[in-house]
């Protein structure tokens, strides 16, 4: 058995009177993909919002490394490297795709203070978007503001975003919702 990267023990969500996420325990090691599936309402976002620290649960934990992150806000997460999507695209609409990816590059590296510099001063942000682009298959795209791109290409825009800081854990929540069948990878 391999290292576990992540896990939750007794992991509880109530909201009043609805339990939205009922005592679950899960153990995923590096490197395995795990799917998580359900029906709509079945609390599948809750889950990955307390994991990823956007909503904090009723009772029980969750660990990162062996470490307790359970009452550890969101951005904190993506620093330790934890990503994840969301069901509603999440870009910044009046910049190119290659400054959103730039970007979340950026904002894991020692200059996120100056985020907003001119990207010509950050060749090695420039480099891993560019290879994330490549990679997602939007290379192409670079140059064209995110708000004009179909919204599957968003949504690829989107995963390059998650994938710039390269992290080790990856929560993708319906990444394909939204995009047609000739646009999701086989």
């Amino acid at each position: 058995m391999g290292d576990v990267i992540l896990e939750t023990r007794g992991l509880r969500k109530e909201f009043d009177a609805l339990v939205a996420v009922d005592d679950v325990d899960i153990r995923i090691e590096a490197g395995a993909f795990h799917s998580i599936i359900g029906p709509n309402g079945a609390g599948k976002t809750t889950l990955f919002n307390l994991i990823s620290g956007t909503m904090q649960p009723t009772r029980g934990k969750v660990l990162y490394k062996g470490e307790d992150i359970t009452r550890l806000h969101a951005h904190r997460a993506i620093h330790l490297g934890i990503g994840r999507s969301f069901q509603i695209t999440n870009l910044f609409p009046n910049l190119t795709v290659l400054e959103n990816v730039r970007l979340a590059a950026q904002a894991m590296g020692r200059d996120n203070f100056h985020i907003w510099r001119s990207h010509r001063k950050f060749a090695s942000y420039l480099d891993r978007a560019a290879e994330v682009l490549d990679l997602v298959g939007l290379a192409d795209r670079a140059p064209f503001l995110a708000r004009t791109l179909p919204h599957g290409d968003q949504r690829k825009l989107e995963l390059g975003m998650i994938l710039a800081p390269d992290p080790e854990v990856l929560m993708l929540d319906e990444p394909t919702a939204g995009m047609a069948a000739e646009q999701v990878p086989g």
